[in-house]
């Protein structure tokens, strides 16, 4: 039997907006196996970013229940919370989020220096994730001095590093010209193969023809859950 990453049973998630009542999310249940690569899809409004603000454990469900790795993550507290996004959570983001400080593979680092790992183990190993996104002669310069899909690389490598339960992608290729986007995707498309569980969060019907399952949102809840 397929293994379960994540499991989604009856979430909601409502904000107060003054006197109004805003439902993001109502009553959302869908599993995710591992190795499985979904897209999720729908229009603006429909729920997405809050979806994915759970999914990445950056906020918590009004009702209804998270599993993540088979864990209950859905009232864990703050630093519980923070964790497991960092040990069990790879974020690849449409603006990159680099530290335009650091260079390539300290960005790369940022992750495990919040495990706390040994400096020459850490440098070590994101340098060889820097290399497998085919930036092992960029290890020393800074993210201005990279294009956009340099740039994405970094991020998904700093995603990759600390090998985990789930990859999530919010627009990964947004802010790129078609030539990187093929490129990131095609990435994408070899980490799947690789057998890396997948959450891609797109506007874009040709980026989510990448993925092998489509989650489409309306007002809040699952408007379709089709395997591709």
């Amino acid at each position: 039997m397929p293994t379960q990453i994540v499991q989604f049973d009856q979430v909601c998630k409502f904000y107060q907006m003054g006197l109004v009542t805003v439902e993001a999310l109502r009553g959302v249940s869908f599993d995710i196996h591992a190795g499985e690569y979904v897209s999720i899809m729908g229009p603006s409004g429909c729920g997405k970013s809050t979806l994915l603000n759970l999914l990445g454990c950056l906020d918590r469900p009004t009702s209804g229940q998270y599993r993540l790795g088979g864990d209950d993550v859905s009232q864990m507290n703050d630093d519980t919370l923070s964790a497991v996004r960092g040990a069990r959570l790879g974020f690849i983001f449409q603006s990159y989020n680099l530290i335009q400080q650091l260079t390539v593979v300290e960005n790369i680092e940022v992750p495990l220096y919040y495990q706390g790992r040994p400096e020459e183990e850490s440098r070590a190993l994101a340098a060889r994730y820097a290399e497998r996104v085919g930036l092992g002669n960029r290890l020393t310069h800074k993210p201005f001095e990279l294009s956009g899909g340099q740039q994405q690389r970094v991020a998904i490598a700093r995603a990759l590093v600390n090998d985990p339960l789930v990859i999530l992608a919010d627009e990964p290729t947004g802010n790129l010209d078609s030539i990187s986007g093929v490129e990131i995707l095609k990435i994408f498309d070899d980490l799947h193969e690789q057998g890396k569980t997948i959450i891609l969060v797109t506007h874009d019907e040709n980026v989510s023809r990448h993925a092998r399952r489509s989650i489409r949102l309306r007002d809040g809840e699952v408007e379709s859950d089709v395997r591709l």
